[in-house]
């Protein structure tokens, strides 16, 4: 199912219906500030599983999600002051920041060093659907393992079918991949170069 919804001003009772589909267990696609997005409620065991198989993708590699703020990402990460600085100069945006997972997040998004990668990103459709939801989704580009991210919610919607329960349609985005930083040690590190810039991080 295709559900078009604005960008600019979503409309709050299509966001609602979003919000209801992901608590009755839905796996949709949507929107970031990157590419599209598949997600799940993070509490959603039988949604993560789906995701692994419309993917394609191997299940020792958790998926990131999806927090509305930074006092949400306190209660799923360990947030140092390093941390909270980076993430407070350039959220909501193109990132994802590796961090240390607290005991709240489930284990299927938790590496095997306990780490989880956490997006706040720029899209007014997708946050909202978060702070309806009540609760982090999980984040994977809408694409098959191995091929290039989609940006065209009908191209998402011939791909997946359906595997699927809803498509958010909230217009043609770009295929580019967020950049990924580790604030595990004790100066963050680059571990992709996506469309976040980093000049920041030298200045």
């Amino acid at each position: 199912m295709l559900l078009e919804i604005n960008p600019d001003n979503p409309q709050p009772r299509l966001i609602a219906q979003v919000a209801r589909s992901l608590q009755d267990g839905g796996v949709i696609a949507y929107p970031t500030d990157t590419t599209y997005g598949i997600g799940c409620s993070i509490f959603n065991k039988k949604g993560l599983e789906r995701i692994y198989q419309v993917k394609q993708r191997d299940k020792r590699k958790p998926f990131s999600f999806i927090c509305s703020d930074l006092a949400e990402v306190s209660r799923y990460a360990r947030l140092t002051n390093m941390a909270f600085k980076a993430m407070k100069r350039c959220l909501p945006g193109p990132y994802t920041f590796v961090l240390e997972a607290s005991r709240e997040v489930p284990d299927l998004l938790t590496t095997r060093q306990k780490t989880v990668g956490i997006r706040i990103p720029d899209n007014r459709i997708c946050m909202a659907i978060v702070q309806q939801l009540g609760a982090p989704i999980v984040t994977t580009s809408a694409n098959l393992t191995g091929e290039e991210p989609v940006g065209d919610p009908f191209e998402i919607q011939r791909i997946f079918g359906n595997g699927l329960d809803l498509v958010v349609d909230g217009g043609l985005l770009t295929t580019d991949v967020s950049t990924v930083i580790s604030m595990i040690g004790d100066r963050p590190e680059v571990l992709r170069q996506g469309a976040g810039l980093c000049d920041w991080l030298h200045g």
